[in-house]
């Protein structure tokens, strides 16, 4: 057990400090303070000594110097084993120091500040926390380090029931949470800058790529039972975004495939402005459907394919009603995501006890717009397809110009085709896609498969219009459509054979639109 005497307390974030502060003087530990964190411990009746007193050295430029001081570091440092460091120690009356909490100051907070100056920012890069979190983790034999509020309630129970000592073992823990805090910390600031330096309004990628996450939680397992998998999120909570913090309502545990098929649907639900409804198998659409009301999107989009809906993950981007919730309550899905839940409809699903419901607040903060695909030991890392095209900016290259419902119905499916696996073909209407082919090898496949589940769910393909998520690198794909009776096409373009393949658009009498972007999603 290592007794503590001695406590420099120095936090940006005053959570939970009036109890911390209480507790070390109530157990006879002499507590070291600066600033702010002094002023708010003696203003709570809490004895401190000040860490100019401590050092007989003066804080200076501003505060940027007050810890950086051979009494500070080498009271934290000093083994106490080692009679040289005990007797170096006497020598130049450095007092120990047994615990250091610290937390730094809220650089990531500053950088998501709209507008935020640089001069501002760098002046929220914390030099001398960092500095005594890693000297007191460097010697966790003899020194606690804390870095998180979070952590307090747990010390604050170790101390009492210790009578102010800690064991190793904590020391250690705390310390290994100290090293993985302060590389965090600087893997923030490195990421922040690079990307300060690129063009104004471009996303930049960074020239060192800086990943610190820590375990959330365990998942039962991967993709497959034989696989481990866990989920883990940022060490800061600045950048916490996505469906993992969704809010879980009720149900069992998300698997690893619950999660990916998730995002995947709050992807693609929040493309569309009135009330929607997606069903997301395996990530890719199976139903997707807009209507004047929830319940009218639901039965649309439970319509284009009620097998595959079957154990599914559903988004919605309204609040359930109680009609959709009862609707809803008919079928097994696998999970609910949605941004809220009126009070009728959560206790009628409340009935089906498995069925994990999330809430996702509509305006939530999207994710970084970065992307990465581990490829071996390396990663791949890109900007997300934000990008949507709109109508305005597509070309009609066809004798016949679409319609103003074919256009409605062309953008629709173009929504969806952005969001189904490559190569994907997607038949809609002006709210409801009809029937989607992905993940196929062929252009010409992903529409023949497409055709395929409209066709044996009954649906009929006549006045149905076709988006293509890459150009037809054939005439092939367009006279499968037009053979399907299909009336009109959006596609990117830019095939060599782009001609060939708008003469037999012409030649079949539909209208054709580029949109110049393509969508692939592997």
């Amino acid at each position: 057990m290592k007794r503590i005497r001695r406590a420099l307390v120095s936090v940006s974030d005053k959570q939970g400090l009036g109890e911390l502060g209480k507790t070390l003087q109530d157990l006879g530990i002499e507590i070291v303070s600066t600033g702010e964190t002094a002023r708010e411990l003696s203003g709570r009746g809490i004895s401190v000594r000040e860490v100019s007193q401590f050092t007989g050295f003066p804080e200076m430029l501003d505060g940027r110097v007050k810890t950086l001081h051979p009494k500070i570091h080498g009271g934290i440092l000093a083994r106490r084993a080692n009679k040289e460091h005990a007797r170096a120690a006497k020598n130049h009356g450095i007092e120990y120091i047994d615990m250091v909490v610290v937390n730094l100051y809220p650089f990531e907070a500053t950088a998501a500040k709209p507008g935020v100056s640089e001069e501002e920012l760098i002046e929220n890069i914390d030099i001398g926390g960092p500095t005594m979190i890693r000297s007191a983790a460097k010697n966790f034999e003899d020194v606690a380090v804390v870095v998180s509020p979070d952590d307090y309630p747990a010390l604050i129970e170790e101390l009492r029931a210790n009578r102010g000592s800690l064991p190793r073992e904590t020391c250690f823990r705390l310390a290994r949470a100290a090293f993985a805090h302060t590389a965090a910390y600087d893997a923030a600031i490195s990421t922040t800058l690079d990307r300060r330096a690129a063009p104004a309004g471009e996303t930049a990628l960074p020239e060192r790529l800086h990943l610190s996450f820590r375990k959330v939680t365990d998942l039962r397992y991967g993709e497959n039972p034989h696989q481990k998998a866990a989920l883990y999120a940022p060490l800061s909570a600045v950048r916490a975004r996505g469906v993992a913090f969704a809010g879980q309502l009720q149900g069992k545990e998300l698997s690893f495939n619950n999660l990916v098929d998730l995002q995947a649907a709050w992807n693609l639900v929040t493309e569309f402005d009135h009330p929607t409804t997606i069903i997301i198998k395996h990530t890719n659409p199976c139903g997707v459907a807009s209507g004047t009301s929830l319940a009218e999107s639901w039965h649309r989009a439970l319509a284009v394919d009620p097998v595959s809906a079957f154990g599914s993950v559903i988004a919605f981007n309204r609040s359930v009603d109680p009609e959709t919730a009862e609707e809803l309550a008919r079928l097994f899905v696998e999970v609910v995501i949605a941004p809220g839940y009126t009070p009728e409809a959560r206790e009628r699903l409340a009935r089906k006890k498995n069925l994990r419901l999330l809430e996702m607040p509509s305006d939530s903060i999207p994710p970084e717009d970065l992307e990465a695909k581990k490829i071996g030991d390396a990663l791949l890392i890109q900007t997300g397809d934000r990008l949507l095209t709109l109508p305005e900016g597509w070309k009609t290259v066809t004798a016949r110009k679409p319609s103003p419902s074919e256009l409605q119905a062309l953008l629709f499916g173009w929504r969806v085709a952005k969001h189904a696996k490559s190569n994907a073909i997607v038949f809609a209407r002006e709210n409801q896609a009809v029937g989607v082919g992905a993940g196929q090898m062929s252009r010409v496949d992903a529409a023949k498969v497409a055709i395929m589940k409209a066709r044996d769910l009954n649906h009929s393909l006549e006045g149905t219009v076709v988006a293509s998520d890459a150009f037809f690198p054939f005439p092939d794909g367009v006279e499968v459509a037009a053979k399907a009776r299909a009336t009109a096409i959006v596609q990117p373009g830019g095939s060599k054979r782009d001609p060939e393949v708008i003469q037999a658009a012409d030649r079949l009498s539909l209208a054709m639109m580029l949109t110049g972007v393509r969508h692939f999603r592997h």
